[in-house]
C-alpha cells in the first residue's frame, strides 16, 4: 500500500534533500527508470511502449481532433515515417520545425529560444540518443517542474494522419527530436490537448529551472534595451506575445503581426542608419512563417541605410517567420517580454555580483493558513510566513534592484488545462524592533500598525507572479497570500538576492499567554488519593484496565456530558493505552491512569478555554490557539496534516479526536527528544512525527 499523498510529499521533500530533484540526480516522472527500461528492452529483443502514456486517443486528448479525424489517427514510429530518421541531423536550429494543428505556439516559441542555448538545450534533449545503435523505441527529456527536475520517459511512437506528422513536425522530414520533445511535454502536461493555449514563460521556466522576469511592455522599465542586450549575451532565453483579439482566433493583421500569438526574441542589436544609432529586436514566428511588414522587415528599403557589414549579418528575404523591428514598435505592436535563465545575472550590468537563491515549499490551507489578501484583516497573519534578514553592503545607486522574488503556484491536477488557478500575490514587511526577538507568526496586531514595505502590484490568475525589489538591510517578512480566504492550493516561494540573506519559514515558536497560564497548577496529594480511589473502584483483580474498561470510564464517567459525538471508539482508547502503558502490560496501572486523567482533564479544560465560539468544536484558528495553550511549537506543514488525519469533513475537530491528537503528538515529541539527546528535533524526526500521526 503507497503511503497517504501528505506523507508522500514529505517523503518527497525528503528525497530533495538528499540530492533528489537535482539536475544531476532528477526524479524518475511516474517511477520510470530509463536505464533500466532500457536494459529491460534490449535484453528481451522489444520495442518499448509506454504504458504510462500509451499511444492511444487518451494521449492525444478530448476535443483537439474531430471524432472522424481522431478516428484516423494512426501511431508510428520514426522509420515507418521517414526513410532514414534520425534523433538530431547536424544541429538544431530554430528553422527545424514548424507547428502542427495543436495551438501551443507558446510551447514551440520557447523551444526556438532554446535552440540558441546548446548547454540549456542538451540538459533539456540528452544529446546521446539515437536511432542506430542500441536503439528500442525509448527517449527521455528532462524537465524542471515545480521545485524540481524529472527525467521523463516516452516510447517513439507518434500520432500521423495518412503518414504524416499531425503535431509539430520537422521541415528535414527525416529529424525528429522536435517530435520527440514535444510528445515529452505533452505527457507531462496529461495529454497533447492539455498543451493547448499557454503562455512561453511556463515552459521557459520549464526548461530551465532558473529565474525569470515579466516585463509589462505598456510600462517598459527605462533600462529596457541595456537589459534586452544584457539578457541575449547571457544564457538565456527571451520570448513575447502580442495582444489578443476580439476573438481568440490567431487572426494575421496588415502589418503581418499574428493577434494573441507568441514569439521567440532570437537577437539584438544596434545598428547606425543614416548616422544615427538605431536599436532593433529580431524575432521568430513558431509557425515558421508569417512576418513583420512594417520597418526594418525582411523587404524594407532601410536595409540599405545601414552599412554592407551589419546587412551581410542580419539582413535575410527567406520567408522563415523571423523579422526585425525597432524597440519602438516592438514596444508599440507586443504586450509582455519574458526573460528566463538559469541565473539572475542578467538583471543588473555587475559581472562580480553573485546572487543567492534560496526556494520553500509551502500551502494554503482553507481555514488555517489560508487567510486571503490583507482586505482580510482577521485572518490575513494566518497565511505563511517566511522571515529574511539581509546584511552586508548594499548600492543605494537609482533604479538598481537587489532582490527578486517569485510566487509560483503548484498545479491540483494531473491534467493542465484541469488546473484550477488562483488569484496571488505577496506583501513584504519590515520587521520593527517591537516585533524582532518574537517568535513564531507574527500576529494580526504586526499587521494592523505596519504598513508593507513592497508588494506584488495586483494578484494575478497565473501560475507565478514576481517583483524586482530594492530593500535595505534589515529583517523583513514575506507573507505570499491567494487574493481570497479559504482558497487551498501549493505553492513555491523563491527568493533570489545580491546581498547576504537569511530565511526560514516562521510559523512555530508560539509562546504561551495568559489566561492560559492557570493549566499548569500542579495536582494536590488530596486529588491524586480521590483519584486512585476512584481507579480501584472499576479496575480489575491485578489493579489494571484495559482497553475497553477505559473506554466505559472515559465515556460514561469522567467525560460523561462533554462528549457530543459518540466519544472514545475502542482504537482510540487502545491507542491512549499503547501511549502510557510505561509497564509494557498491555493495560494500565493506578499510576499510568492517574497520568492518563490528568492529561485528559487538561487538554480539556484547553479546548474548552479555546472553543470561545462555543459549538462543542475547534474550528481551525481555534485549533491554532489550543496549540498555544498546550505548549506545543506546531509548524503549518504539521496543522494541516493534523486536520486531514483528525478532523472531520468540514475541517472542525471534536474534543474526543482533539484529546487523541494531542496526547499523541505529547508521546512522539517526548520519544523524538529522547532520541536527540536534549538537542532537539531534527526537521528528519519532525517529519516522522507528521507520517506517524497520519498513518
Amino acid at each position: 500500500m503507497p503511503p497517504p499523498g501528505a506523507c508522500l510529499n514529505i517523503m518527497e521533500n525528503r528525497s530533495m534533500e538528499d540530492g533528489y530533484g537535482k539536475f544531476k540526480t532528477p526524479d524518475k516522472f511516474f517511477g520510470q527508470d530509463f536505464q533500466e527500461l532500457k536494459q529491460y528492452c534490449l535484453i528481451k529483443g522489444v520495442r518499448y511502449i509506454d504504458d504510462m502514456f500509451p499511444p492511444d486517443r487518451n494521449s492525444i486528448g478530448h476535443g483537439m481532433l474531430d471524432p472522424s479525424d481522431l478516428a484516423n489517427v494512426v501511431w508510428l514510429r520514426p522509420a515507418k515515417i521517414a526513410l532514414n530518421p534520425s534523433f538530431v541531423q547536424h544541429s538544431v536550429s530554430r528553422f527545424d520545425f514548424g507547428q502542427g494543428i495543436l495551438g501551443n505556439c507558446w510551447f514551440l516559441a520557447s523551444i526556438g529560444a532554446l535552440t540558441f542555448q546548446r548547454h540549456i538545450f542538451d540538459q533539456v534533449v540528452p544529446p546521446e540518443q539515437k536511432f542506430e545503435e542500441d536503439y528500442c523505441g525509448l527517449f527521455h527529456f528532462r524537465f524542471w517542474r515545480f521545485g524540481k527536475w524529472v527525467d521523463v520517459v516516452i516510447d517513439d511512437k507518434l500520432p500521423t494522419i495518412n503518414g504524416r506528422l499531425i503535431f509539430v513536425h520537422s521541415k528535414n522530414p527525416n529529424e525528429f527530436w522536435p517530435a520527440l520533445l514535444e510528445k515529452a511535454y505533452a505527457k507531462v502536461c496529461g495529454s497533447y490537448t492539455d498543451m493547448n493555449a499557454g503562455t512561453p514563460t511556463e515552459a521557459m521556466m520549464d526548461f530551465t529551472g532558473g529565474v525569470y522576469m515579466h516585463i509589462e511592455l505598456s510600462e517598459p522599465p527605462p533600462d529596457l534595451w541595456e537589459l534586452m542586450c544584457r539578457a541575449g549575451k547571457s544564457t538565456n532565453l527571451m520570448s513575447c506575445g502580442t495582444p489578443q483579439g476580439e476573438t481568440p482566433a490567431n487572426t494575421v493583421l496588415p502589418n503581418g503581426l499574428v493577434q494573441g500569438h507568441a514569439y521567440t526574441v532570437t537577437g539584438v542589436r544596434q545598428m547606425t542608419s543614416r548616422g544615427t544609432f538605431v536599436n532593433l529586436v529580431r524575432l521568430w514566428n513558431p509557425w515558421g512563417r508569417g512576418e513583420w511588414k512594417g520597418d526594418w522587415s525582411d523587404r524594407s528599403p532601410l536595409w540599405q541605410t545601414v552599412s554592407p557589414e551589419d546587412r551581410e549579418l542580419c539582413h535575410s528575404v527567406d520567408d522563415d517567420g523571423e523579422f526585425w523591428m525597432t524597440l519602438e514598435d516592438f514596444c508599440r505592436f507586443f504586450v509582455n517580454l519574458d526573460i528566463c535563465g538559469l541565473s539572475p545575472d542578467f538583471l543588473d550590468g555587475n559581472s562580480s555580483c553573485v546572487w543567492k537563491t534560496s526556494a520553500y515549499d509551502g500551502r494554503w490551507v482553507a481555514g488555517i493558513t489560508a487567510g486571503g489578501c490583507i482586505n482580510n484583516r482577521d485572518s490575513f497573519w494566518t497565511n505563511p510566513q517566511y522571515r529574511v534578514k539581509l546584511t552586508g553592503e548594499y548600492s543605494e545607486r537609482e533604479g538598481e534592484k537587489n532582490m527578486l522574488v517569485s510566487l509560483m503556484q503548484k498545479p491540483d491536477k494531473r491534467n493542465r488545462r484541469q488546473v484550477h488557478n488562483v488569484h496571488i500575490g505577496f506583501l513584504i514587511y519590515e520587521i520593527s524592533e517591537e516585533y524582532a526577538a518574537q517568535k513564531g507568526k507574527l500576529p494580526a496586531s504586526f499587521f494592523l500598525t505596519h504598513a508593507p514595505a513592497a508588494q506584488t502590484k495586483t494578484y494575478l490568475n497565473a501560475r507565478s507572479v514576481m517583483e524586482l525589489l530594492m530593500l535595505k538591510p534589515g529583517e523583513y517578512l514575506i507573507v505570499p497570500s491567494t487574493f481570497k480566504r479559504n482558497e487551498s492550493a501549493s505553492f513555491l516561494l523563491t527568493i533570489h538576492s545580491k546581498i547576504d540573506t537569511q530565511c526560514y519559514e516562521n510559523s512555530s515558536g508560539h509562546r504561551p499567554q495568559e489566561p492560559f497560564e492557570k493549566l499548569k497548577k500542579i495536582r494536590n496529594a488530596e486529588e491524586y488519593k480521590d483519584k486512585k480511589d476512584f481507579f480501584r473502584q472499576y479496575s480489575d483483580k491485578y489493579e489494571e484496565v484495559d482497553a475497553e474498561q477505559l473506554q466505559r470510564l472515559l465515556n460514561d464517567k469522567i467525560l460523561k456530558g462533554d462528549l457530543k459525538s459518540g466519544g472514545f471508539t475502542i482504537d482510540a482508547c487502545r491507542s491512549m493505552v499503547a501511549l502510557m502503558d510505561t509497564s509494557i502490560t498491555g493495560k494500565l496501572n493506578g499510576e499510568e491512569f492517574v497520568r492518563l486523567w490528568n492529561k485528559v482533564v487538561a487538554y480539556k479544560d484547553i479546548f474548552y478555554l479555546t472553543d470561545v465560539s462555543r459549538t462543542g468544536t475547534l474550528s481551525l484558528s481555534e485549533l491554532r490557539n489550543a496549540f498555544i495553550a498546550a505548549e506545543f511549537r506546531v509548524s503549518d506543514d504539521m496543522l494541516n496534516l493534523m486536520v486531514l488525519r483528525y478532523g472531520t469533513s468540514s475541517g472542525h475537530m471534536t474534543l474526543e479526536n482533539f484529546i487523541s491528537l494531542i496526547l499523541r503528538l505529547g508521546c512522539m515529541h517526548k520519544i523524538f527528544r529522547k532520541l536527540s539527546d536534549g538537542k532537539g528535533m531534527s526537521l528528519r524526526e519532525s517529519e516522522w512525527i507528521y507520517i506517524s500521526m497520519y498513518t
